[in-house]
């Protein structure tokens, strides 16, 4: 066993860590912009049409990051600042995108109710090629439970629009703030009734374990593209101070949570096999 003590559950961050989030935001928004600029119904203000038709696909990517960047900001700050008003995931997205659309001076391309659609494609992300898989195989062993900023209700939907069988739905909605607040790390464990060190947080962002970390939990740390936000230095020095207890390089073959899996002693077996082999998508692929 990779870790000690052995843990009874693994929690898991999902937005990056379980889900391709940059892909789906990305395509649904170059989507909904060429539905909207060729819409026989809408009457679009000559600015605005001469401006989203200009954007690419790196601009969409841009506004994308934008809007997941809002997104941290947030976070953080109503984890960290108490006098900050309650808001769920959703509404922040919402708001976030009406927000963004003025920034970039396509106000009038969607309506308010176009809007509010799109913001809902958080709740439509498209799994790594892995995931699926991996938590199948860690459910032989060990409760897996979402650990994440997004509400109940986005992680309901994204559960079944992946397939990733998680046996738990936690949310930091449940302990009224978001992570890195000590109180969603300690209040999951406590929910399954578990001392923190037999808990272990699953991420593919280092500040997120290094909470978790502090907090008592163990941590597994799953490289994803273009996910992580330290620097390379701050990487190294994470790697060389060895307080993640696994950490799961991208490459090497590495397969993400089916690496996970087989580095906590479970092994494919012949259904795994069969499941990997009617997927198309290649293992650990973008």
């Amino acid at each position: 066993m990779a870790l000690s003590p052995t843990p009874r559950a693994l929690f898991f961050d999902v937005f990056g860590t379980c889900v391709n989030w940059r892909s789906t935001v990305v395509g649904e928004l170059e989507a909904q912009a060429h539905a909207a600029l060729n819409s026989a119904a809408a009457s679009l203000a000559s600015r605005v049409r001469l401006t989203a038709s200009d954007m690419t696909t790196q601009h969409w990517g841009e506004f994308a990051r934008q809007w997941r960047d809002g997104y941290r900001k947030f976070t953080r700050a109503l984890a960290t600042d108490p006098s900050v008003p309650w808001k769920s995931v959703d509404e922040h997205h919402l708001e976030s995108l009406k927000e963004l659309v003025v920034k970039w001076q396509i106000n009038g391309l969607w309506d308010d109710e176009q809007l509010r659609a799109i913001s809902l494609i958080w709740h439509r992300l498209e799994p790594w090629a892995d995931s699926a898989m991996g938590v199948s195989m860690l459910n032989r062993l060990f409760y897996t439970c979402t650990l994440s900023n997004g509400n109940l209700s986005l992680l309901g939907d994204l559960r079944t629009h992946s397939t990733i069988p998680f046996t738990h739905l936690f949310s930091a909605e449940l302990f009224g703030t978001y992570k890195p607040s000590p109180r969603v790390y300690l209040g999951a464990a406590e929910k399954l009734e578990l001392p923190p060190d037999q808990c272990a947080m699953v991420a593919a962002h280092l500040n997120d374990l290094r909470a978790a970390k502090d907090n008592g939990l163990q941590t597994i740390y799953v490289e994803r593209p273009g996910e992580e936000e330290w620097s390379n230095e701050q990487v190294e020095k994470a790697r060389q101070e060895c307080w993640v207890d696994l950490w799961i390089s991208s490459g090497n073959g590495s397969k993400g949570f089916i690496t996970v899996a087989e580095k906590l002693g479970i092994e494919l077996n012949a259904a795994d096999q069969s499941r990997r082999l009617s997927t198309s998508a290649p293992v650990g692929g973008a």
